[in-house]
């Protein structure tokens, strides 16, 4: 496994839980123990690395339904649902409440394992199609935020943002200053060149804050690419 992953167990029964957090590990994830509600919660906000929620629903405390609907509020973390219940309508219920998944109990590890790969998968496909990337560069277009080696780059606009993810949408393109202002503005190019020059300085200087390398390259008398 490239990444290892953490996965926050919450279920109040010591025996699933330690069974849970012993097959887990073997198979290469980190584990976190949550055995009441209560728990998990103090848990979910000191922690933010966590990949993934094992959740039972009859818990001490909080109970697991306010849970999860608190995990909704803050996100889309995936949440698989541990229960006793079997009924069509309690599992059309668990789904519609936020969870990605449910498992029966009693079951069988090898099962949990692979729900767990499949969640995963999918929350990854999500991630990769929220970001844009080049070189050390990484555009997250949900929360608007720019990072290069790790580090945010600040304050950048929406305009700054937007000329950013056109030029890292076709990275060895040349794109002309019409056109750029036309996508950062959303509104058609007037032939006023100077707000753009302008923002494009602004990203350069931001972005000169985390990094010394070149991003934004000048091809004179036509427009701007990304530095190779």
């Amino acid at each position: 496994m490239e990444k290892q992953f953490t996965i926050m167990v919450v279920e109040d029964d010591t025996n699933i839980n330690n069974l849970l957090k012993t097959a887990l590990e073997k198979a290469g994830y980190k584990v976190l123990q949550a055995f009441s509600g209560t728990e998990a919660e103090l848990i979910l906000q000191m922690r933010n690395s966590i990949a993934l929620v094992l959740l039972d629903l009859m818990l001490p405390g909080i109970s697991g339904e306010e849970v999860l609907k608190h995990i909704r509020e803050r996100g889309n973390l995936p949440v698989i649902v541990l229960t006793a219940r079997d009924s069509l309508d309690e599992k059309i219920g668990m789904l519609t409440q936020g969870a990605d998944d449910y498992i029966t109990k009693p079951f069988e590890i090898p099962e949990v394992i692979a729900r767990i790969q499949v969640q995963l998968r999918h929350a990854g496909r999500e991630i990769e199609n929220k970001q844009m990337t080049y070189r050390d560069l990484v555009l997250d277009k949900v929360t608007y935020q720019v990072r290069i080696e790790g580090k945010e780059v600040p304050q950048i606009t929406k305009q700054e943002f937007a000329i950013l993810e056109l030029l890292v949408s076709h990275p060895k393109q040349v794109f002309s200053k019409e056109d750029i202002f036309s996508y950062a503005w959303n509104e058609p190019y007037m032939g006023e060149t100077k707000t753009l020059d302008v923002h494009i300085s602004n990203i350069r200087k931001k972005i000169k804050q985390v990094t010394t390398d070149e991003y934004i390259e000048t091809v004179w008398g036509i427009g701007y690419r990304l530095h190779s």
